[in-house]
């Protein structure tokens, strides 16, 4: 294989000299001495590329491929129509680097843009970035946006997806500022709790729209609870839901975020996934990250930029307001091309499957004996009580030996299962007598 570093061994003789090391090593005084690497790191010899893609192939064959998924909880199996990725592998799309240069980044640009107006079509809001790296992170960079001097702490919901509430705790501890779990109660953020803890020092509540647990928060009373005590709402929007349910504007949000892999993106063992983040317009100049603007060139044509900022990177190190340093771009293109392959009616076909066969599911798993934990209304996720008795592992156990990969287990005799369009009533049905097989 290649060496695809440019420099020779004089090249960088030449560079060290300049700059005034004596070698390598002197680049690294700043590394405590315990932290580096002692002697060699024993890596193995460098292979043909035919041995490198039977290496890599012995080792993807560990891997199980369900055919049948009920399991989300934060990633799911949904149907991508083939144009997606043939689109989006296309070198030209691969290869673009960030694009500081309109004049010959058109092309790239524009589908930022397209995105940013997919996402904004979505949520309902004014102005959309061009994305980040997960939905954790979005939540996380929302969160930082709405502090200031006066309000610093933030309060976030106890439904939130347990990576989301990690994330912003590791937020709020490195900004060394407050953050204060509202307690669930009955599947849902408990509002009486939540209007106990707004006070002055409040900047924004965070609550997830549809939750951890597959629940339809109460979005709406959220905001103005919210608001009256003069902190903002962000809401963590799921993207297909937001095809059915009211959009994050229309229940008052001032920011909305979410994990955008349900839009065309495969489950690829964990990513790449895609942060997306939208504002009201009075938020758009907090925004991290890159915006896409349209405008038009000195010949009148339509045209694009980067707009607000030069570039995603906020470089005044402890004085910046973000982390972002980059983002996910081709994740965002690839959210945009589905979008567009599946149109509305598509969209909307996909999220009315998802959830009437979630419902089927839940009913025919409370046939026998599975019930749901929670009465609110849910989308493509629940959470069921195991039948007194049952070994949940067992239980689990059977369904993966016929394929089926099953709900996640959330501990205390709790379950959390998913069904999206591509689940069939033969896989459903299927799992139920599997499930009553193991109990009986």
């Amino acid at each position: 294989m290649a060496d695809y570093l440019a420099a020779s061994p004089a090249d960088r003789e030449r560079m060290l000299a300049k700059i005034g090391a004596k070698d390598i090593t002197d680049l690294y005084e700043s590394v405590p001495e315990k932290l580096r690497v002692k002697g060699n790191l024993h890596l193995p010899a460098g292979l043909d590329e035919m041995s490198v893609r039977r290496e890599m192939e012995a080792l993807a064959r560990k891997n199980t491929v369900f055919p049948t998924v009920l399991r989300g909880a934060g990633a799911y199996r949904h149907y991508i129509p083939a144009v997606v990725p043939e689109i989006v592998s296309k070198e030209t799309f691969v290869t673009a680097y960030t694009p500081y240069q309109a004049e010959i980044s058109q092309g790239v640009l524009q589908s930022i843009f397209e995105y940013q107006t997919v996402i904004c079509e979505l949520t309902g809001m004014d102005v959309s970035n061009a994305s980040v790296y997960d939905g954790a992170t979005a939540a996380a960079e929302a969160a930082a946006s709405c502090r200031d001097r006066r309000r610093k702490t933030v309060l976030v919901s106890a439904c939130a997806h347990p990576d989301v509430l990690r994330v912003m705790k590791t937020y709020a501890w490195a900004a060394d500022t407050p953050l204060t779990v509202v307690p669930e109660k009955n599947g849902r953020t408990d509002m009486e709790a939540l209007a106990g803890l707004l006070d002055s020092s409040v900047a924004a509540v965070y609550v997830p729209q549809v939750n951890y647990y597959g629940c339809i928060e109460e979005a709406e009373e959220a905001a103005r609870l919210a608001h009256e005590a003069g902190a903002k709402l962000i809401l963590g929007v799921d993207p297909l839901a937001a095809v059915l349910l009211k959009s994050a504007a229309d229940c008052g949000a001032d920011i909305a975020v979410g994990e955008g892999q349900q839009l065309g993106m495969p489950l690829s063992w964990g990513g790449p996934f895609l942060g997306f983040m939208a504002a009201k317009h009075d938020m758009m100049r907090k925004l991290p990250g890159r915006i896409v603007g349209e405008t038009k060139d000195d010949a009148g044509n339509r045209a694009f930029v980067l707009t607000l900022q030069a570039r995603e990177q906020h470089i005044k190190r402890e004085k910046a307001s973000s982390n972002i340093c980059s983002n996910e771009a081709l994740c965002a293109m690839t959210a945009s091309v589905y979008a567009a392959a599946m149109g509305p009616e598509g969209l909307r076909q996909a999220a009315l499957q998802s959830m009437s066969k979630a419902h089927y599911l839940a009913q025919e798993l409370e046939k026998i004996g599975w019930r749901r934990a929670f009465e609110a209304d849910f989308f493509q996720e629940f959470v069921t009580e195991a039948p007194e008795g049952t070994d949940i592992a067992a239980a689990l156990a059977a369904l993966e030996k016929a394929g089926i990969l099953g709900g996640l287990p959330l501990g205390g005799g709790r379950v959390l299962w998913c069904a999206t369009e591509v689940v069939s009533r033969q896989e459903m049905d299927r799992t139920a007598q599997i499930l009553k097989e193991v109990r009986a």
